[in-house]
């Protein structure tokens, strides 16, 4: 589905996929947030930096951007220029009906999360081939004609198989030291915390684990992130909790599994992100 830029909720998606063109010529602030979708940008105009769990992406026009579904991220605009893109919203749903086996049309995506970098940035001749792409969909997206909602479900699985492709022929723009900024020890804090959410992971632990003080990493990963410690494991905690009580794990188990050691501060905490009880979000 095609939506225009004033129309819909922001972050929402009850579609298969849904494609926004649009151009802002007035710079908006845009807070850190996430999605249950995984999400397409792909820039054509303007200067933008994106921040995804502490990496910080220069974007150039026709740079394809993945963020994976739960990622917390934000983009950084520049006023001077007009901010033009194209951003695909997938469902997961979506993704996994039209995925073959061993081959998951969302496999950039994990890819681009395991590698801990988000940005492809393609030669002048894919870069074509995806402007291409891109416009095709779009037309099949207004087209009232015959087969056009088949046509565009069709043409948005055969971008991501380029994409895919892509990713996996690492085709990405990690060696451009000047497309990113990163901090190593944050970065390598994040994938502790990723990979151990059922650690101690307050302050002092960490701080003690990765040999910085107290204060230093506090501030360090506020500037970072965007999120103190505390918001950040928390929110990361209970987004894997949603995704195992919808995968059928039983709430407390659930729980307990991301590091809750108390039912009532995880139910609370569930309810005021995500405004339902666990049993009402499986």
């Amino acid at each position: 589905m095609l939506i225009d830029k004033n129309a819909g909720k922001r972050g929402y998606l009850n579609e298969d996929f849904r494609l926004f063109h649009l151009k802002d010529s007035r710079a908006q602030k845009v807070d850190y947030h996430y999605h249950e979708f995984d999400k397409l940008i792909l820039l054509l105009g303007g200067k933008v930096a994106y921040l995804v769990e502490g990496v910080t992406y220069f974007l150039q026009p026709w740079d394809i951007l993945l963020v994976q579904h739960n990622l917390i991220h934000r983009p950084i605009i520049d006023p001077s220029e007009p901010y033009e893109r194209v951003v695909i919203y997938l469902g997961r749903d979506w993704l996994a009906a039209r995925s073959d086996p061993g081959e998951a049309l969302d496999a950039c995506f994990d890819a681009a999360r395991r590698r801990g970098f988000h940005l492809l940035r393609a030669d002048a001749e894919r870069r074509l081939q995806y402007m291409g792409a891109v416009q095709r969909l779009e037309e099949a997206l207004h087209s009232s004609e015959f087969g056009a909602a088949r046509m565009a479900d069709t043409l948005c699985q055969q971008l991501l198989i380029d994409v895919n492709r892509d990713i996996l022929r690492d085709r990405t723009a990690q060696e451009e030291t000047d497309s990113y900024r990163v901090d190593p020890k944050i970065e390598e804090i994040l994938r502790y915390i990723a990979g151990n959410l059922n650690a101690d992971l307050t302050v002092s632990a960490l701080a003690g684990r990765f040999y910085l003080s107290r204060y230093y990493l506090m501030h360090r990963f506020k500037d970072v992130t965007g999120y103190t410690i505390h918001q950040y494991i928390s929110q990361k905690r209970l987004l894997r909790a949603g995704e195992l009580i919808r995968a059928g794990v039983p709430v407390m188990k659930a729980a307990e599994q991301v590091g809750f050691s108390e039912y009532s501060t995880f139910l609370r905490a569930f309810r005021n992100t995500f405004h339902m009880n666990p049993r009402e979000f499986r």
